[in-house]
């Protein structure tokens, strides 16, 4: 049954990463890192297409928004959330530079940019990534088992062990998570 197919797909995709010592490792380092940045009055951006937009959408708004509990917004958001700014630059310039011209503008050094993107070849978040981190911007690369160009461009790398869209995805989302119940319950315990 493709149902019990697809599940059982999802839940060795997630074995193999609670098995990876090294990978879980790096979630934690990622949050400390954000929070740090956070602390810092810097701000954290995500970036990506299509499912990896909404899932960069989904978890820059768990930052500014809230996760478990009631509590101060933090400065997160997903760059391709202004639809007038991301088709101009889309039709006047290309649509490989919407993120990287955001990042210009916005990022500083100290901020945190998570890309992601299932290949880890997404023109436009490698570009982004580019930029940050000539900008001295922390790069969080969100991807597939390769890594793709992405791969050289990360200071932390999630590459989910998977080829396979749907089940990488799901995984991000569970990093993505992960990362924003640590972020909220250091920062927030920290500040008290």
């Amino acid at each position: 049954m493709r149902i019990k197919q697809a599940i059982q797909q999802s839940i060795e995709v997630k074995e193999k990463i609670l098995q990876d010592e090294a990978f879980l490792l790096m979630i934690d380092e990622v949050a400390n890192t954000c929070v740090t940045a956070l602390k810092r009055g810097n701000q954290v951006l995500f970036c990506g297409n299509g499912g990896s937009a909404a899932d960069a959408q989904h978890l820059a708004a768990e930052f500014s928004g809230r996760y478990y509990f009631d509590r101060e917004p933090l400065n997160a958001e997903a760059l391709h959330v202004n639809t007038s700014y991301l088709t101009a630059v889309a039709n006047d310039y290309s649509f490989n530079e919407v993120f990287s011209r955001l990042v210009q503008a916005k990022g500083r050094k100290g901020d945190v940019l998570f890309g992601l993107t299932t290949s880890g070849n997404s023109e436009n978040v490698v570009r982004a990534m580019e930029t940050a981190r000539s900008l001295g911007m922390v790069t969080v690369a969100m991807t597939g088992e390769s890594g793709g160009k992405a791969r050289p461009l990360a200071d932390f790398l999630f590459n989910v062990p998977s080829a396979d869209t749907p089940r990488i995805q799901e995984a991000h989302i569970l990093i993505g998570h992960i990362i924003c119940e640590l972020v909220e319950s250091r920062f927030f315990s920290d500040s008290k």
